[in-house]
């Protein structure tokens, strides 16, 4: 599943709102949005406050 949307999907199963994760997560509601629609240019570390909140994080395998 592509990243984008499977954090919508787990933000909406935790019943949050876009603005809710940003305030929970320490983010601006901007990169929220941005996250959800698939910009290439997110930061990482944003990344991950905002699927840790969410109870998952994010682990990149070396290509092979």
């Amino acid at each position: 599943m592509h990243l984008a949307a499977e954090i919508a999907r787990l933000r909406k199963s935790a019943g949050l709102t876009q603005r809710e994760l940003a305030v929970r997560a320490g983010v601006g509601l901007r990169f929220v949005r941005e996250l959800e629609q698939g910009k290439a240019t997110v930061r990482l570390d944003k990344v991950n406050r905002v699927l840790e909140l969410l109870g998952h994080e994010l682990c990149l395998r070396p290509k092979s």
